[in-house]
Parts: C-alpha cells; sequence; structure tokens
C-alpha cells in the first residue's frame, strides 16, 4: 500500500516501535525513528548527536528545533515520495504544527495518526526489565524475552546494559515529559479527525491486526471518497 503517511503516537515502551517496523516491512514505506536517528548521532558523536545527548541523558525532550530539522530532512527523501512512518515524532504541539508546515511544503499530509495506547504501569514495567546489547544494539526483557545466560546478549555475546533512558527515575521523567508536552496532541489530532486508537497493552499480534484493521478501512473509505 502506497501513499501512506502515518504518525505513531503513544507512550515510551507502548510497542509502537515494534509495530512501525512491522509496518515498514509489510507496507515497504520508510520508517523514521526518532529515537533511532538520535542514539545512531550520539554512537557516531556529530554534532546532532552532542546537542541531543545532554537532553536524552536527562530524559528530557531534545529541543525542537534539532528534531525538526533532522525529520524534515528524511521526508523531503525521494524513498519518502510514496508515504512513510514516523515514530518519536512529533512530540509536541508545537512540532505537529512545523511538521504539517513542511508537509504542506512538500504537498502533502497526514493519513493517519495511530495512538498505541497503554498505562504508566505497564510502562514501569516494560522499559524497566528492558536490556540492551551495548555492541549492536540487540534488545532483551527480563521477564518477556530474556537472554539465554543472565547479561550476555544471545545475538553477539556483547554485554547487555540498562540504556540510560530505561533506568527507573528518567522513565518517571519520560513519563511526565509524556503527560505534559506528548499527551496534547490526542486532542489535536482527534480535532482533525486524524487520530485511531488502538489499545497497546495487548499481545504485539493482536495490535498489528488491529492497525492492519484500521488501515484497510482508511483504504475503503479514501475509494469510496474519489
Amino acid at each position: 500500500m502506497s501513499g501512506l503517511n502515518l504518525v505513531l503516537l503513544g507512550p515510551p515502551g507502548s510497542g509502537k516501535g515494534t509495530q512501525g517496523e512491522r509496518l515498514q516491512e509489510d507496507l515497504r514505506l520508510p520508517y523514521y525513528a526518532t529515537g533511532d536517528i538520535l542514539r545512531a548521532a550520539v554512537r557516531d558523536e556529530t554534532e546532532l548527536g552532542r546537542t541531543a545527548k545532554e537532553y536524552m541523558d536527562r530524559g528530557d525532550l531534545v529541543p525542537d528545533d534539532v528534531i525538526v530539522g533532522a525529520i524534515g530532512e528524511r521526508l523531503a527523501l525521494p524513498e519518502a515520495a510514496d508515504g512513510f512512518i514516523l515514530d518519536g515524532f512529533p512530540r509536541t504541539v508545537p512540532q505537529a504544527e512545523a511538521l504539517a508546515a513542511a508537509l504542506s511544503a512538500l504537498g502533502k499530509g497526514l493519513t493517519t495518526v495511530l495512538l498505541v495506547d497503554v498505562d504508566d504501569g505497564e510502562v514501569m514495567k516494560r522499559l524497566g526489565g528492558r536490556r540492551t546489547c551495548a555492541e549492536n544494539g540487540h534488545v532483551f526483557h527480563i521477564e518477556f524475552n530474556p537472554p539465554q545466560q543472565d547479561g550476555v546478549c544471545d545475538v553477539d555475546g556483547s554485554t547487555l546494559i540498562v540504556r540510560d533512558d530505561d533506568k527507573p527515575d528518567v522513565i518517571g521523567r519520560r513519563l511526565d515529559q509524556y503527560h505534559e508536552k506528548t499527551e496534547p496532541l490526542i486532542a489535536f489530532y482527534d480535532h482533525q479527525s486524524l487520530l485511531r486508537r488502538v489499545d497497546g497493552s495487548a499481545a504485539p499480534e493482536e495490535v498489528a491486526t488491529e492497525i492492519h484493521r484500521m488501515l484497510a478501512t482508511l483504504k475503503l473509505e479514501g475509494d469510496e471518497a474519489l
């Protein structure tokens, strides 16, 4: 399916990254995960990475001018001409307004915003138990997907670590930031009839099925409007 410009919205740990990767494979659209873009920049010690790292380590949102520039560059790429999937952007209403302006300049608009919704308790359990491969970023979970050997990556044998943004105090701060700055996007996009809600507490396969059902309905509605 082409011509789909999607935003995945939800709290940290909601599983929207997992769903984004599934959609990338199923729909063959470029998937732009803000967190991945920023972490790669931090790892490579680029100017963007150095600027972003001090904010990310505290669990704060990266300033709008930094992240808007990074995302805008990608949306203008030829690979995004037939659609894209955004995960982790926009995170504030001003960012959403900047995204709308950038898309308008490209002659585009959003197809829909998928809200993958889970409560704070589930977020703490999911992120607090996450362990990440220090070498290549493979992700495990002490409860849901434990490694065969405690503290060791099954794939490459490197050490599993707790990322700074997966530590309890930072998770709490990230949730506070989400409720204060990102949750207003729910009303913002709902007012534009762009928002679709999916229960993120369900199993990943069930969430994926529901998302595809929503997208199929949107396509049918679009075809009927022609």
